[in-house]
């Protein structure tokens, strides 16, 4: 049916009605990316009239075929009603035939289920008639070997006794296959016995073979006693007789008590002694299940792994049982050597196995994860961790005590603490199964003693890096005598917990020294690291940088308290400059021509300091200590000079008020009694003689005058004094 065409001007195709997968949606989406929704509508409704003129043409052009359709219909239900009867008829035939059909098949159905059932059954009978055949054929085989035994013929050598088990093993092999796919079959149960009869003949034949086989070390007969193992899926039966009857006594002779415990070296000999066992004992086995690289594959029967299912589980057993004690970890020192030397001889008795299988085989095994678990390493590191950790702890408690001559480092606690990061890798205490436990251990030894500086630099408690209890830290009031004949300065008597200057750069030079050990420390971790196959050393590296951070992090409260102890013992003496008036007053004393006695005290500490530094921490650092405690030491020198000099010119403005009252009265001039200088003049060239010595000494100290704060207006201030006193 072809629609009527419309104008061009419409937006869409009118043969789109017309196809099959017409989609509403579509349509409308396809239409809005041309025309807005209004026209597309006003497009739908003019060819909806479009439509609707074509209909009625169509209509009027047929509409004769219109009217007769009607007239043809007439009659039509009497010709129905006249085609229904035969129509039912030929219904109720068709059911019929189709009951007859299903009859039919459910009867060859039955009979098939039955056909299906005979056959099941046939099969069921014939393995049974094969189960009494094998049965009967295995006898007879057994009889005519018992009838030639009976005459006194010449009896079979071993390798025909072999070969005729062999065939016995195929024959029972069927046989078993068959029994199996007979079980609970009644006739089954009649046969049993005899099955049972010829299992019991044929493993004490195999065991007896065997046995002979390995004593007399005839391959031939070992190799075919092991193919009928083998054929007769044994092949545990036969390793497990291996372990009882060949590996069993030896360990019994070799795994003693009284051998271990009679030398020093008696663990060692008897593990040599349990590795030669494979050589000079598994040899044959070894040769015949392909072991043994020169063994002839043709001729070797697979399946088997001797040394891993039969030497290996009796010797863990005959160690655990009768050498229970080598468990013991209470001795760590004794603990470690027995591991030791016990895990040499497994990687030792792991080269003996004949490939890469056989040596996955012995880890998986149930034994071999027995025998591991029984050394409590656990427990062994717990040990180790008091030892280690209650050592620094102990040298903490001890305070700042000095190192012991020869020491790489000046405190006793840094140098312990080296001592503990290297024992925990060291060849006598170091287990690689406890790598993870150690490389924490040793995180927590930087951290402890870092924790340790901080509080004895800051006066704050500490914590533990033991879980045990152990001696707290002692206050630093409790080491005072111990500081005080490590500094030749002395300290501020009365002073609890001071530090010393030479302890505080004691302290500086083992953070420094520690840090120049961290990579010694790091290449020793490495090594131990690489040897259980970790790569990831960036993590070892970053870590042991945290470390370093770590000790790095004491610095700045260090240097603000070697600075502040060398402040507070300088200012100590620099506020000697008030009394500088008192020694000039009324005392007609000549003019002063060098510096008071005051300031070489006042700068004592500072030569102290860089005596004690030198060769101990790098010469900026100890730079950098004067620099800031000059600057300091400027700032309040400043302030106590201007007072006194502003208490001089007052006394001065004062006398002189005083003498103009007085209108000549010589007694109240401040003028000696000859005329000379007067005590202000006195006064104020003495402080400028002070402050000049102060900036020459300065530089002898290696510094300049204009790297420290204030020094320079120091300098201003005395110099206005000594032109007042010119």
């Amino acid at each position: 049916m072809n629609l009527p065409k419309g104008p061009d001007s419409l937006c869409f195709d009118k043969d789109v009605f017309m196809k099959d997968d017409f989609d509403v949606d579509q349509f409308v989406a396809e239409c809005r990316k041309q025309v807005q929704l209004e026209e597309m509508r006003e497009d739908l409704e003019l060819y909806y009239k479009l439509l609707k003129t074509a209909m009625v043409e169509l209509i009027n052009k047929d509409y004769a075929d219109f009217v007769n359709l009607s007239t043809n219909l007439v009659g039509m239900d009497k010709a129905l009603n006249q085609l229904s009867v035969p129509l039912g008829q030929l219904r109720e035939e068709v059911m019929s035939l189709r009951s007859y059909v299903s009859e039919v098949i459910q009867a060859i159905d039955n009979q098939l289920s039955k056909q299906e059932d005979l056959q099941k059954k046939k099969v069921c009978v014939l393995r049974l008639i094969q189960v009494v055949r094998s049965v009967e054929k295995i006898e007879k085989i057994l009889h005519s070997q018992n009838s030639k035994e009976s005459n006194s013929l010449e009896i079979s050598s071993p390798l025909l006794a072999g070969q005729i088990l062999e065939r016995i093993a195929t024959e029972f092999n069927q046989l078993q296959f068959h029994a199996v796919q007979s079980k609970g079959m009644p006739l089954l149960d009649k046969v049993r016995p005899r099955i049972a009869g010829i299992t019991s003949m044929l493993q004490q034949s195999l065991e007896g073979l065997l046995i002979e086989g390995l004593q007399t070390t005839n391959v031939d007969m070992v190799r075919h006693c092991l193919r009928t193992y083998a054929t007769i899926d044994k092949t545990k039966d036969a390793e497990a007789l291996v372990g009882q009857v060949l590996v069993k006594p030896y360990m019994d002779q070799v795994i003693v008590e009284e051998t271990v415990k009679s030398s020093p070296g008696g663990l060692q000999l008897m593990y040599s002694q349990l590795l030669d066992f494979v050589p000079h004992h598994c040899k044959l086995l070894k040769d015949v299940t392909g072991g043994a690289i020169s063994s002839a594959k043709a001729d070797t029967v697979p399946g088997y792994d001797f040394l891993v299912n039969s030497v290996w589980p009796e010797i863990t057993k005959g160690i655990e049982e009768r050498l229970a004690f080598l468990f013991n970890p209470g001795n760590p020192d004794l603990f470690y050597e027995r591991y030791s030397a016990t895990m040499d001889f497994v990687r030792r008795f792991e080269r003996q196995c004949s490939s890469q299988a056989s040596v996955k085989r012995l880890r998986l095994h149930s034994s071999y994860t027995s025998f591991h678990n029984k050394w409590n390493l656990p427990v062994y590191f717990q040990l180790r961790y008091k030892e280690i950790a209650g050592h620094l702890e102990n040298a903490l408690s001890d305070g700042l005590e000095a190192a012991p001559a020869g020491s790489v480092f000046h405190l006793q606690v840094s140098e312990v603490l080296w001592s503990c990061l290297v024992k925990c890798w060291s060849d006598k205490v170091y287990l690689s199964p406890l790598a993870h436990r150690f490389w924490k251990l040793t995180m927590q030894l930087y951290s402890r003693y870092a924790t340790f500086l901080e509080e004895v630099l800051t006066k704050t408690p500490s914590t533990e890096v033991t879980k045990e209890p152990t001696r707290p830290l002692p206050s630093s009031a409790s080491s005072t005598s111990s500081r005080t004949s490590m500094d030749e300065g002395g300290s501020e008597s009365g002073s609890p917990a001071s530090l010393s200057t030479k302890q505080l750069v004691y302290i500086a030079a083992d953070i420094q020294k520690l840090q120049e050990l961290i990579p010694e420390l790091s290449t020793m971790v490495q090594q131990r690291l690489e040897t259980i196959g970790f790569k990831n050393f960036t993590v070892v590296e970053d870590a042991l940088g945290d470390s370093k951070a770590c000790l790095s992090s004491s610095v700045p409260t260090l240097n603000n308290r070697m600075t502040q102890h060398l402040t507070e013992r300088c200012c100590r003496f620099l506020k000697s400059a008030s009394e500088v008036p008192r020694l000039y007053r009324r005392t007609n004393k000549d003019l002063p021509v060098r510096a008071s006695a005051y300031m070489d005290n006042a700068l004592r500490p500072l030569h102290q300091l860089l005596t004690d530094s030198s060769g101990l921490v790098a010469s900026g650092t100890a730079q950098e200590w004067l620099r800031v405690t000059l600057c300091d030491c400027t700032q309040k020198y400043f302030e106590t000079i201007s007072e006194v000099l502003s208490s001089v010119r007052k006394m001065e403005e004062s006398l002189k008020r005083l003498k103009q009252a007085r209108k000549g009265a010589s007694t109240a001039t401040a003028s000696g009694s000859n005329g000379g200088p007067s005590d202000d003049t006195k006064i104020r060239l003495q402080l400028a003689l002070d402050v000049e010595y102060l900036g020459e000494q300065i530089q002898k100290m290696g510094l300049q005058p204009c790297d420290i704060t204030m020094f320079s207006t120091l300098m201003e201030l005395v110099r206005e004094a000594r032109e007042l006193a010119e």
